[in-house]
C-alpha cells in the first residue's frame, strides 16, 4: 500500500504555536505543508520517531540582516542552527537594492558602518546582477537556502536611488523626489517587498562616521513612501528610533504614519540598565495606539541587548588607544605576544582610548562588563561584573578587563550589556515580553560579524526563559507562540508560526532536556576570509522545512528547500 503522507512525526510532545498546553500527538506532512495533527494512522514515506521530544512550529525572527549573506550563501546561519525556519531581513532601512553600479560603494559604505559588515566581504560576496529593487528580489529567489527569506525595502538605497547625491548628503526631498519614493515603494511592495524598513537611530553611521542618507528624513517623507505601500495596499512600516532621547517623538511619528497609510507597524524597544522605567511608558502609548485601532507592534529581545569584546574581535576596551592602534598591522598572535609584555600593559593601563565609536566607548562600561562563559550566562549576577571584580580585589577595573582578555591565549570574551539588564536583572524584559503588543525581535543575523550574536536568542529563550532561570519562568506553551505565532502575525506570514493543517511544514523537534547554547566561536567563513562570531546550540534533533529535513542533530542533510517569500501570506 502506498504511504499516505510524505512523512509522519509520531508520538512527540506537540507544542503546536497557539498558546494551547502541550499534548502528544503524530503529525503528518503532505507537500510541504501539515496534513493533520493528532492520532494518525496512515504511514508516511518518511517516518520519525519524536517519543521524548519536542515538536514545534519552525520559528521566526523579523529583525535580520541576511541582505548580503543572503546572495553568497545557501545557509542562514546563526538563525537557522537555532530552529529560525523564516527570517526577515533589509531592517533599519539599509540594504542593497535598488542601486545603480554607481552607488554600490556607497552602499557597502553604509551597511560596514551600521552592521559591522567588512567592506572586503561585500565587495567580493556580492554578485550586483540587479539594480531595482524587483530585481533583487529575483536575485534572492534564484539561489536555493536552507530556510525561508523575506525583504523589506530600506529606507536608505531608496533615497539614494531616487535623489541621487543629493540623498546620500541628506538634503531635503523635492516634490518630484517625494513622487519617486512614492512609486518606487508601490512598486517594491507589490513585487513583493514584505514592507518597508527605516531608521532614527544616532549610531547608525557610515564607515566614516557620517549619518546614513534615511537619518532624520522628514516625516513628509515617510509619509510619501508609506503611501505608496497604501496604494498597493500591503507591506509593514518598521522602524528602529532612538531611546530615550527621541523615542516620544518618533514613536507619535509612526503612530501618524501608520494611521495615514493604514499599514501595520513595528518598531524596537528595549530598557536601560539603571534610571527611569520609560519601557513602561512605552508600553501604554502602544497599548493607546491598538485601542483606537492602529496596529502597532513593539520589538523586544529576550536577553540583554549587547555586544561581545575580545582581541579577535571589532571592539575591545583597548581597542581605541594609541598603543593598541598601532599593532593594527600584526598577526593576531604576534599582537598576543606584545599585550603580555610588561611594558605594554602597564602602558596601555594608563592611555585613554581616543575618539572612536561610541560602541567602542562603551566597551569600558565596566560594570556592566561579565565574563562570556561557557556555557554562557546572558543574566549573570552583578557582582561578576569587571566594575564589581575590580572594587572586590582593589584594583582598577582597566587591570581586570586587560587579564580577562588575554585568557585562552588571547581568544577570550567579554559581554557588555547595554540595556535591558534593569538593576542587573531581566525583569523588565520579562514585563515587556508578556505584553499583549509586543513580539520577539531583533536576532541582527547577518550583521554585527565581529561584536554580536544575538541570532541564537530562541534557544536562549527555550532553555532559560521556560527551563533553567531561577524564578520568574515563562510557560513553553507561550514561549513557542512568542517564537512562531506572533511574530508570524505581526508581519503578515499568516501561512506559518502554527502546526495545525494547511499551515507551512516548518518544524523542530527538540530534545528539550538537552537545549543548550554553546559559546560563541570566531570562524573565518565569509567571502574574502571574513570573520564572523558563530553560535551553534545542542538539542535541535531535527529542523524540517516545506516538509524536508534540513538540519539533522546540528548538521545539514543537504535539503535546500528554503524560498523567497513574496509579501504577506495566507493560510
Amino acid at each position: 500500500m502506498a504511504a499516505e503522507f510524505d512523512c509522519v512525526i509520531r508520538g512527540g510532545t506537540v507544542v503546536d504555536g497557539t498558546g494551547h498546553d502541550p499534548v502528544v500527538a503524530d503529525v503528518a506532512i503532505r507537500d510541504g505543508k501539515i496534513a493533520a495533527v493528532g492520532k494518525i494512522a496512515g504511514k508516511g514515506t518518511q517516518e520519525i520517531d519524536a517519543s521524548g521530544r519536542l515538536v514545534t512550529p519552525g520559528f521566526i525572527d523579523i529583525h535580520t540582516h541576511y541582505d548580503g549573506q543572503a546572495i553568497w550563501s545557501t545557509r542562514m546561519n546563526p538563525s537557522s542552527s537555532h530552529g529560525v525556519t523564516t527570517v526577515v531581513m533589509g531592517n533599519c532601512g539599509v540594504g542593497f537594492a535598488p542601486c545603480r553600479k554607481a552607488d554600490h560603494d556607497m552602499l557597502i559604505n553604509v551597511m560596514e558602518g551600521v552592521e559591522d559588515i567588512p567592506g572586503a566581504v561585500m565587495s567580493e560576496g556580492l554578485s550586483w546582477d540587479w539594480e531595482t529593487f524587483p530585481q533583487y528580489l529575483d536575485a534572492l529567489d534564484a539561489r536555493p537556502r536552507d530556510i525561508d527569506t523575506a525583504a523589506y525595502l530600506p529606507h536608505s538605497p531608496l533615497r539614494v536611488y531616487a535623489m541621487g547625491e543629493r540623498g546620500a548628503n541628506r538634503e531635503p526631498a523635492t516634490p518630484e523626489d517625494l513622487a519617486r519614493m512614492r512609486e518606487l515603494a508601490r512598486e517594491a511592495v507589490e513585487a513583493g517587498a514584505l514592507g518597508f524598513a527605516t531608521s532614527r537611530l544616532h549610531i547608525h553611521r557610515t564607515a566614516e562616521g557620517e549619518a546614513i542618507p534615511s537619518f532624520s528624513s522628514s516625516e513628509a517623507e515617510l509619509q510619501a513612501i508609506t503611501s505608496g505601500m497604501k496604494q498597493a495596499g500591503k507591506g509593514v512600516i518598521q522602524m528602529v528610533m532612538d531611546f530615550p532621547d527621541e523615542q516620544w517623538a518618533n514613536l507619535a511619528m509612526l503612530r501618524r504614519l501608520a494611521e495615514q497609510s493604514g499599514r501595520p507597524a513595528t518598531f524596537t524597544m528595549g530598557s536601560g540598565n539603571a534610571g527611569p522605567e520609560g519601557w513602561r511608558e512605552g508600553l501604554k502609548r502602544v497599548e493607546d495606539a491598538n485601542s483606537h485601532g492602529v496596529p502597532i507592534t513593539a520589538q523586544v529581545f529576550p536577553r540583554p541587548i549587547g555586544l561581545v569584546q575580545g582581541h579577535n574581535l571589532s571592539i575591545n576596551s583597548f581597542s581605541e588607544c594609541p598603543t593598541y592602534k598601532a599593532m593594527s598591522g600584526l598577526s593576531f598572535e604576534a599582537k598576543i605576544a606584545e599585550l603580555h609584555k610588561p611594558e605594554v600593559r602597564a602602558k596601555l593601563l594608563t592611555e585613554k582610548p581616543g575618539e572612536g565609536t561610541m560602541l567602542a566607548m562603551l566597551a569600558r562600561n565596566y560594570d556592566w562588563m561579565f565574563p562570556l562563559s561557557d556555557p554562557p550566562d546572558y543574566e549573570p549576577p552583578a557582582e561578576t561584573s569587571v566594575g564589581a571584580t575590580a572594587r572586590r580585589l582593589g584594583v582598577p577595573p582597566e587591570e581586570v578587563i586587560y587579564d580577562w582578555l588575554l585568557k585562552d591565549n588571547g581568544k577570550a570574551m567579554v559581554y557588555v550589556a547595554l540595556g535591558n539588564f534593569y538593576n542587573a536583572k531581566l525583569d523588565s524584559v520579562r514585563e515587556m515580553l508578556q505584553h499583549d503588543n509586543t513580539v520577539l525581535g531583533l536576532g541582527d543575523g547577518g550583521a554585527h560579524y565581529g561584536m554580536i550574536c544575538d541570532a541564537s536568542y530562541p534557544t536562549f529563550m527555550l532553555s532559560h526563559w521556560t527551563r533553567d532561570r531561577p524564578e520568574g519562568r515563562l510557560p513553553i506553551a507561550w514561549a513557542v507562540k512568542a517564537l512562531a505565532n506572533d511574530p508570524a502575525r505581526a508581519v503578515g506570514l499568516n501561512d506559518r508560526g502554527i502546526l495545525a493543517p494547511g499551515y507551512k511544514a516548518d518544524i523542530n523537534v527538540i530534545d528539550y532536556d538537552k537545549l543548550a547554547l554553546n559559546q560563541p566561536t570566531v570562524v573565518y567563513d565569509l567571502p574574502a576570509g571574513g570573520r564572523r562570531l558563530d553560535q551553534t546550540a545542542r538539542g535541535y534533533d531535527m529542523m524540517i522545512v516545506a516538509g524536508k529535513v534540513v538540519y539533522r542533530g546540528g548538521q545539514p542533510t543537504g535539503e535546500l528547500p528554503g524560498k523567497l517569500v513574496r509579501g504577506a501570506q495566507a493560510i
